[in-house]
């Protein structure tokens, strides 16, 4: 049987334990990259095993992502974290399963500690949180999904529901400044100021929309929406701007792949190129809104286009048998446009992995609802 045969037999959630496989057999938790550290990139790739273990019931999975949990946090919920940035936040949203699981009080207070770096985080005038101190006035769309998830959820864990209006008035603040009328998406950062050396002079934005950025924000923004109760009040609005963020997000998809660009809207020009993580990332905005009966499920097709180009263009398997993503950009600050697409390009960053193994599961529940 042919390699691409393989490939196209195998169904979404087992791509998704394989490649969780993959990087379990390679690194014990705590060594995942960067070693040692309590960081976003293991939070993505953490919470996509969270979801598989919620679709296995495979404890092994559970537990490996509690190891890296237990290793970093000690008995009394101590932990060293960046306490100047949005990115520190987005690996408390692991805290949560485990403190329901374990009923352990060190979870709970881990999650305060991060909780609170909203107390001291820097603002804009209008109450917008700076992406990093080091990255002043600045805010970018990827500080929704960095922060924005986790604090709701705490809100509604520990009695302060006040919290998802403060989540609420951060995306409207993102929309606000990023949004490009022209095509419908958004820049990847703003500032306020606009003294840096690439803002736009008269919008103050980024002036590239750029796809990873902007899949921080579709991941974001679908969770959101789940986690508001029926009834709020900004529900249907939050929903209409997905629909439209997905529509626009499809008419960019490449023809040939089902991939999306590095710069999304500028894929005529030869030197952009079709980037993995953000095709994941997009993937499972699309597919996840279907699943969540927020889009016409017509749009599935565009989820499963995407998906089986990421399958097809960007997973190779390694000579010791395990799998590999490929064509995932390294980390990016916000730039001009020959920035963005002379960036290097990885594999398993766990960027790109996290997104791969979340769109895949919310494929396997298309397909198994």
């Amino acid at each position: 049987m042919t390699n691409q045969r393989l490939f196209n037999e195998k169904k979404p959630l087992q791509w998704a334990e394989d490649m969780c496989r993959s990087l379990m057999n390679r690194y014990e938790p705590v060594k995942l990259p960067p070693a040692d550290r309590w960081h976003y990139h293991q939070g993505v790739f953490l919470c996509g095993m969270h979801d598989v273990w919620v679709e296995t019931d495979k404890e092994d999975y559970y537990l490996y992502f509690k190891e890296y949990v237990d290793k970093l946090v000690d008995e009394e919920g101590n932990f060293l974290f960046r306490r100047s940035e949005l990115d520190a936040i987005q690996p408390g949203l692991l805290l949560f399963p485990l403190y329901k699981a374990t009923g352990d009080k060190r979870y709970k207070i881990a999650a305060g500690k991060l909780r609170n770096l909203l107390k001291t985080l820097n603002r804009t005038k209008e109450g917008g949180f700076w992406h990093k101190d080091q990255y002043p006035y600045q805010m970018w769309l990827d500080g929704l999904y960095m922060a924005g998830p986790f604090t709701i959820l705490y809100g509604q864990s520990f009695s302060e529901p006040e919290l998802t209006e403060l989540v609420l008035h951060q995306e409207s603040l993102m929309r606000k400044h990023t949004k490009d009328e022209k095509t419908g998406l958004y820049f990847h950062g703003w500032d306020e100021t606009g003294t840096t050396s690439w803002s736009l002079s008269e919008t103050h934005t980024a002036p590239e929309i750029w796809g990873r950025s902007l899949g921080w924000y579709g991941i974001a923004l679908v969770n959101i929406i789940e986690m508001l109760p029926e009834g709020h009040p900004n529900r249907e609005e939050l929903i209409g701007v997905l629909r439209e963020l997905i529509a626009n997000l499809v008419k960019y998809q490449d023809d040939k792949t089902g991939l999306w660009y590095q710069i999304v809207d500028k894929g005529d020009r030869s030197d952009n190129w079709l980037e993995s993580s953000c095709s994941a990332l997009f993937v499972f905005t699309i597919a996840k809104a279907v699943n969540l009966g927020y889009v016409d499920k017509n749009y599935y097709a565009a989820a499963e286009k995407g998906y089986d180009g990421i399958v097809n263009n960007y997973i190779k398997v390694t000579p010791d048998g395990s799998l590999a993503l490929t064509g995932i950009c390294i980390g990016t600050s916000i730039g001009v446009y020959e920035y963005y697409v002379n960036r290097d390009t990885v594999e398993n960053d766990l960027h790109g992995v996290g997104a791969f193994i979340l769109a895949s599961v919310q494929m396997h529940q298309y397909s198994a609802g």
